[in-house]
């Protein structure tokens, strides 16, 4: 039988146990992973990719809950209100996470009041592409055509707000040109009236340009990248060609609701950081002609300021609301 003195030992041995045995649990359950896009979509694509070998690291399954509409309002409005316990992660992009709050009047969330970074998942780069019957191939004699169409050019993006839509807009103010937006509902309709000559040229991403770029019938006419692309090495960047510093993704990264314990989102974020450096993963990632961006959580929430401050000028000189 033990003494009074051993007895209390092995109690304040138990006790000390007690944090690490709690932190070693987590998670203890399947993991909701929202997406706020439609299920097969590009989005949904991404958070597959890396939930799988993401979930098998975490000893727990990660469920996929696609909950599209509103430029991603609805699926941002469940996670912001779901409980901050480690078990709701949410896929935020550019609307998400940094231009929407300038987009809408009013929104049911707040992008850094609601959400913690967890870490950057890919960037979708965006890459200037022309009907291939228009007599251009680079950006001199696109700027040349352009100057000389009266009553300006009209271009296609996948909706209004969206970063082509405002990529845009940069790049006219940059190149002093007269363009007309001309709103679709999603990349593919874009994509199509460009292929058909309805419209002329679309800042179009990299995904939703892969196939009608690499077969050409698409013509790259610049990459918005720093360096060129590994998936199209042959586009030059638009800033190489003269429009220096000029970048423009549709990006994304991992959120959880703001309250939710520091040690779960540490654990998230190295987890998600170690599933991105998978060279497996991101040949699967960049085969779709993404980027991965594997990032801290620290990178991260300094990169949605600097988006923040970027955009939000962008889309109050342009006077673009979406309510």
């Amino acid at each position: 039988m033990p003494t009074p003195f051993s007895l209390r030992q092995l109690l304040a041995a138990a006790a000390l146990a007690l944090p690490v045995l709690g932190h070693a649990a987590y998670p203890e359950r399947p993991i909701e992973w929202v997406v706020p896009y439609a299920a097969g979509g590009g989005s949904d694509v991404v958070a597959r990719v890396v939930a799988e070998p993401m979930a098998k690291a975490l000893g727990q399954s990660i469920i996929i809950l696609n909950k599209p509409g509103a430029a991603t309002n609805i699926g941002a409005d469940y996670a912001a209100r779901a409980k901050p316990d480690g078990y709701t992660l949410l896929t935020g992009d550019t609307g998400t996470l940094a231009a929407n709050a300038f987009l809408y009047q009013k929104l049911s969330y707040s992008a850094e009041k609601d959400f913690a970074p967890v870490g950057m998942l890919v960037r979708f780069p965006l890459i200037l592409v022309v009907n291939p019957k228009l007599p251009v191939k680079n950006l001199a004699e696109f700027t040349v055509w352009a100057k000389a169409q009266q009553g300006g050019v009209s271009y296609a993006t996948p909706g209004a707000g969206s970063p082509h839509h405002l990529a845009t807009e940069i790049f006219k103010e940059q190149l002093k040109l007269s363009l007309v937006h001309v709103p679709y509902k999603g990349a593919a309709p874009a994509v199509q009236d460009v292929l058909g000559g309805q419209v002329p040229f679309m800042f179009v991403d990299s995904v939703a340009g892969f196939q009608n770029i690499q077969a050409g019938k698409l013509r790259a006419i610049g990459i918005a990248t720093p360096q060129r692309s590994k998936v199209f090495p042959d586009v030059p960047t638009l800033d190489e060609q003269g429009v220096k510093g000029f970048e423009a993704y549709a990006w994304q990264g991992l959120v959880v609701p703001k309250a939710t314990p520091e040690d779960r989102v540490n654990r998230l974020s190295e987890q998600l950081q170690a599933t991105l450096k998978d060279p497996a993963v991101v040949k699967r990632l960049e085969d779709m002609g993404l980027e991965v961006t594997p990032t801290g959580r620290s990178e991260m929430e300094k990169f949605l300021v600097t988006e923040r401050n970027k955009l939000g000028p962008v889309i109050k000189t342009n006077n673009i609301q979406l309510d």
